[in-house]
């Protein structure tokens, strides 16, 4: 076995630690004949620090295109030729959309709006569909409106919002090869207000963007840094009219090595598969990537892109007898 797997096997597994900047860049160098014994070290390390449940999660959007920022990667952007249109959806689509994700099983409902940051009008939208939903359904509640004030955030906390996502997306060095309009550090400061009002953080990121593999190192270093509660791990799926619409879809080895160094440096993370994995993976990598550190997944469709079926996710889950974390009685 590797070296790199030898000293994880110690500091990970039997410790707890997460491996470093250089001890993720050696996982996401490994050979391919090494990556098996990658992704079940960090299966094993998956199970041993988050246990086999897998948190399941519903998406949609509240607001869509028309943003007007320029994440090059992104279809709703107001900038790009992309062909999404700019549409918002009304309090009731939004409550029947929770009951939808609600019935597949999920305990999670993320609400998206494509904006730089939420304005007086979307805030009073959400103050008005999370109660709606909470009136109609057993679901939590997550956000993602892109860069909050204080003030907001403090607005979030009194809905009963308790999770937020607002995604780095890559690593600092990188960033500005991706978005020009606002900075790295502007969404960190959003996720450090986040973290310190008590709502959990979802930080995650797209691979794929034109990083080098050192740079993907460096985002997961960073990743580990901020400590979120949840990291959505997206793979590109290009878009046409957008900046990176020609980009080449991830390797699904390369992939593969990805959420096993992910695993291996944030051990008691729930660490989501997101966008792009049926293009990078199809089936039977979505497979050896969920016994290979995965334990979380979005199901059903994403904002601008089309899903598996939530179907075809939860049979796999019950196929690999990964049982769906059950909704806090508590809450």
């Amino acid at each position: 076995m590797p070296e790199i797997l030898d000293q994880a096997r110690t500091q990970v597994l039997e410790n707890g630690v997460g491996l470093d900047q250089a001890g993720v860049l050696a996982v996401l160098n490994l050979p391919d004949e090494d990556v098996p014994a990658a992704l079940q070290l960090a299966h094993e390390v998956r199970m041993r620090w988050c246990g086999p449940e897998v948190e399941v999660e519903g998406i949609v959007s509240l607001k869509t295109g028309g943003c007007p920022e320029d994440c090059h990667f992104c279809s709703q952007s107001g900038l790009f030729t992309s062909p999404v249109r700019s549409v918002w959806l009304d309090i009731p689509s939004l409550v029947e959309a929770a009951k939808q994700t609600a019935a597949t099983g999920a305990t999670e409902f993320c609400i998206v709006a494509a904006v730089r940051g939420p304005d007086a009008r979307l805030m009073k939208q959400m103050r008005e569909g999370v109660a709606a939903i909470k009136a109609e359904v057993d679901i939590q509640v997550a956000a993602s409106l892109g860069m909050l004030s204080q003030e907001q955030v403090d607005e979030l906390v009194d809905m009963g919002v308790h999770r937020y996502n607002h995604n780095l997306e890559t690593c600092r060095s990188y960033f500005p090869n991706v978005v020009t309009t606002h900075s790295w550090e502007e969404r960190w400061e959003t996720l450090r207000m986040v973290r310190e009002s008590g709502m959990e953080v979802c930080c995650g990121g797209i691979l794929g963007l034109g990083e080098t593999v050192e740079q993907r190192a460096e985002f997961a270093a960073q990743l580990a840094e901020l400590d979120p509660h949840e990291v959505p791990l997206n793979f590109l799926n290009p878009r046409p009219g957008t900046p990176l619409g020609d980009r080449p879809v991830v390797e699904g080895k390369d992939a593969l090595r990805a959420i096993a160094a992910f695993r291996l440096a944030m051990p008691r993370t729930i660490l989501r598969y997101a966008g792009g994995r049926e293009i990078t993976l199809g089936d039977l990598g979505t497979r050896d990537g969920l016994l290979g550190g995965i334990n979380a997944v979005i199901v059903g469709n994403y904002l601008t892109t089309l899903g598996r079926p939530a179907t075809a996710d939860l049979e796999l889950l019950d196929d690999l007898k990964m049982p769906v974390k059950a909704l806090s009685a508590t809450l």
